[in-house]
């Protein structure tokens, strides 16, 4: 019988709270009468990679938002660094949602990323001393090359580059990135998660992924949290992504079978989109895209 769905894997063996870079504790978000999620207990370490599941609806970037310092948990606690959230934490990086800049933008690839440094401050920089920072970074995400093109010119994957090199900008203990690779070709899907996985081993950074493909990021995750009906699991991917645990936290048969080193994911119900975690598209169902022919879902 599988443990208990509210309490199993919060934090790796061998690891205390004391070490954390983000701790839930008992943590539960509700809008009106509808719970998201309720009673997670999660302790993320410095180095660890967290992918975040779930279906429409089920409140992942919610999670973010509430780590972000946006979004009043209902009950429970949330600490980042053993210190209580709050807007703007320059321990905190973050990696958005893919959104291409508009036609015309006059913002340079090396303006963009400078925002990370002086964006949320209102200290002086010397321009000498900011100017080399930003080729540092722009250096880290292998995007000097186009450090000084307008960013509305450069494609999804070089915009994402520049967006995680801002996050980056901080020296964060945690990093959280909201569907990353959404609307990447797989080139730049593969390079985005390498580039934020080499990172987080070389800095030591906690990484919460939320996605809807683990494909990609597969061999580098440590643990899922899966979210689904307001109920969760934590664990190992070997351990999470098996049918009898996702059936259970669907209450419904859920098949998970594996082919040619990917995860597929059959009979997953949609969890609908609501106007509370509203960062998904229409395209997307359940924790990836949907094939309507095979009812199935890809991992």
């Amino acid at each position: 019988m599988s443990a208990p769905l509210e309490s199993h894997g919060s934090r790796p063996a061998g690891a205390t709270a004391a070490d954390s870079v983000l701790s839930l504790r008992d943590a539960t978000l509700r809008f009106d009468d509808r719970t998201l999620w309720g009673g997670v207990d999660l302790e993320v370490q410095p180095g660890e990679f967290i992918a975040v599941l779930g279906a429409n609806g089920s409140g992942k970037t919610s999670l973010l938002r509430v780590i972000l310092g946006q979004q009043r948990l209902t009950s429970g606690e949330v600490l980042v660094a053993g210190e209580e959230v709050s807007a703007g934490n320059p321990r905190i990086g973050y990696v958005p949602q893919q959104k291409l800049a508009d036609e015309g933008t006059p913002l340079r690839a090396r303006d963009l990323v400078g925002l990370g440094i002086d964006g949320r401050s209102w200290g002086f920089w010397p321009s000498r001393t900011k100017r080399a920072r930003v080729d540092r970074l722009l250096a880290d995400v292998g995007a000097l090359d186009y450090a000084d093109v307008p960013v509305a010119t450069l494609s999804g994957g070089e915009q994402q580059r520049l967006r995680v090199g801002q996050a980056l900008a901080s020296d964060p203990r945690l990093l959280l990135a909201d569907e990353p690779l959404a609307s990447l070709d797989l080139n730049n899907q593969r390079a985005i998660s390498e580039l934020i996985d080499r990172h987080r081993r070389e800095r030591r950074f906690g990484v919460l992924f939320v996605t809807h493909d683990i494909n990609p990021v597969l061999g580098m995750v440590d643990r899922v949290l899966y979210l689904a009906g307001g109920r969760f699991r934590i664990g190992p991917p070997d351990e999470v992504l098996r049918s009898e645990v996702l059936s259970e936290l669907y209450g419904s048969p859920v098949d998970v079978i594996r082919a040619r080193g990917r995860i597929i994911v059959a009979g997953t119900p949609d969890g609908g989109h609501t106007p509370h975690d509203e960062s998904h598209d229409a395209g997307h169902a359940a924790v990836c895209e949907h094939d309507p022919d095979t009812e199935a879902v890809v991992l």
